[in-house]
């Protein structure tokens, strides 16, 4: 199947934009998204506690660099998200709970020009999934990586995959059944579907050791549910 390309992700989260606006409503299908959301930034927070500048990667509406400003008052944020309608949100939104800069940049982290060595806190929520061949996965972990001062952190919450296939095809089996709970056979197969059609989603250990090999000094896991992680790397 051919994946989605970059307009149609695009197009798709410009009409959503209210949804992922909100945490009780907009990530049912998002296993533990409340969980993770606290625990990336508060594990943030206690790496980085002085830190000036945070970098929300495919920013959404928000909903990250908002928690993040709960534990951090006041920090400059700069917001990356391919969708307008979804930056100009979170920009309303952000700005309003910080007295530091607000910087919003509609386009894709892979070709955005950001200033190296610069951010103490890097946050990743539901975007890195999106990501294709091992290239793409490499080349945007290193550029992450050059983005951050030395000390800093790069905390992702984001879709899994298993490396063992009998151990994915389970896992993802269970979060069908998962699903299939919340809105029955058609909502397993919608939410199924689009994952199918929309995302690439790689191992968590994959992603830990990419950034081991890139030179982040320590890696961490701080949850995981079936097919959903939240963890991170520090410079």
């Amino acid at each position: 199947m051919n994946k989605s390309t970059l307009e149609e992700i695009q197009q798709r989260f410009d009409k959503d934009v209210e949804r992922f606006s909100n945490l009780d409503t907009g990530q049912i299908a998002t296993i533990d998204a409340k969980i993770s959301l606290e625990l990336i930034t508060e594990a943030a927070k206690r790496i980085a506690p002085h830190a000036k500048n945070v970098l929300d990667v495919g920013c959404g509406a928000g909903n990250y660099t908002l928690m993040m400003l709960t534990k951090i008052p006041d920090l400059n944020c700069t917001l990356v998200d391919l969708s307008k309608p979804m930056i100009d949100k979170a920009y309303e939104r952000v700005s309003q709970n910080t007295k530091g800069a607000v910087n919003i940049l509609q386009g894709d982290i892979r070709t955005l020009e950001l200033r190296e060595n610069h951010y103490d806190i890097i946050l990743a929520g539901a975007v890195l999934h999106h990501l294709r061949d091992d290239n793409d996965w490499e080349t945007t972990f290193e550029k992450l990586f050059r983005l951050l001062i030395p000390g800093g952190c790069f905390m992702i919450s984001d879709l899994i995959t298993q490396d063992t296939p009998t151990l994915d095809e389970y896992i993802w089996e269970r979060y069908g059944d998962y699903l299939e709970s919340l809105g029955g056979k058609e909502y397993r197969k919608e939410v199924l579907d689009y994952i199918e059609k929309e995302d690439s989603p790689r191992s968590m250990n994959y992603q830990l050791e990419l950034m081991k090999q890139l030179g982040f000094r320590k890696v961490e896991i701080l949850h995981k549910n079936m097919c959903f992680g939240a963890f991170g790397g520090i410079k």
